[in-house]
């Protein structure tokens, strides 16, 4: 049932090159960036990203009940971002109540439904066989 994905010649080298030129580029930012930054619009940055994560969870569950094709990419997007979110709070914590907050946070809720979406992800043949096996098929759903 593993499906054969193919993409163009030039998109592996193209992949790599963006790899490769994100070296200097990170390394820049390491020297010229400064470690404390205070933005306007931060709030509304966090609340974009939360309602974007909101509607990527709906997504997947969604494609879990209803289409299987799109539940790879939604549980890969979702649990990548789940991952960023994580790691966005520890870094921007203010440190003490606040940073333990973030830790815990991506400890018991984050990182462990990133987990799950890898889970998705890389079992997405079994996954596919256990939805079809709990939803009921198109014609048992006419009766």
């Amino acid at each position: 049932m593993a499906r054969e994905l193919r993409v163009h010649r030039w998109v592996p080298g193209l992949l790599a090159l963006v790899a490769l030129a994100l070296v200097p580029w990170t390394l820049w930012l390491t020297i010229s960036l400064p470690s404390r930054h205070v933005t306007q619009h931060y709030d509304v940055a966090w609340i974009g990203f939360d309602i974007a994560l909101a509607a990527a969870f709906a997504a997947t569950a969604w494609s879990a009940l209803s289409r299987p094709r799109w539940l790879v990419a939604l549980a890969a997007a979702t649990g990548a971002m789940l991952v960023c979110d994580a790691w966005f709070d520890i870094v921007t914590s203010s440190g003490g109540a606040e940073r333990l907050e973030a830790v815990a946070e991506a400890a018991f809720a984050e990182l462990p439904l990133a987990a799950i979406c890898a889970y998705i992800v890389l079992e997405a043949e079994r996954v596919e066989d256990w939805m079809r096996r709990i939803r009921p098929s198109t014609s048992e759903r006419r009766t």
